[in-house]
């Protein structure tokens, strides 16, 4: 398993092992929010992966999309890989609802990130991982 960057190891909670990914929650209680992290070193931009990882992770976060579009009723799903802040390649996969602190723009810098009360993170996190498995 390729080192998880520490910045996202602080901000999120392990769900997951994918064939391809490691499959986390963002811990902000805000939003509904999964993060990918393709399990290979050394990997910072998308066409660093080998092309069938690539169609791998292309499934992967299909998966991750449809199952929190499923779970939550989001009006929209988004999806995104920046790395600007982390250089480590990861995939952003935000469940947005009309009305959400950030909505229409981007979730990035809109607010603080709201901490999940203890027994809702268990709880969101059983949720997601029976979701997930």
């Amino acid at each position: 398993m390729a080192d998880l960057d520490p910045r996202l190891a602080a901000d999120t909670e392990a769900i997951a092992q994918w064939p391809l990914s490691r499959v986390l929650l963002m811990k902000d209680a805000a939003y509904p929010w999964l993060i990918l992290v393709p399990d290979r070193p050394n990997l910072v931009e998308l066409f660093d992966l080998e092309p069938t990882d690539r169609a791998r992770l292309t499934e992967e976060i299909a998966r991750a999309a449809q199952t929190l579009k499923r779970l939550t009723g989001a009006d929209k799903i988004n999806v995104g890989a920046l790395g600007n802040v982390v250089a480590q390649l990861h995939i952003h996969v935000v469940a947005r609802f009309r009305g959400d602190p950030a909505w229409p723009g981007p979730v990035w810098g809109k607010a603080p990130p709201v901490a999940y009360p203890p027994e809702v993170l268990a709880k969101r996190l059983a949720q997601w991982r029976e979701a997930l498995a």
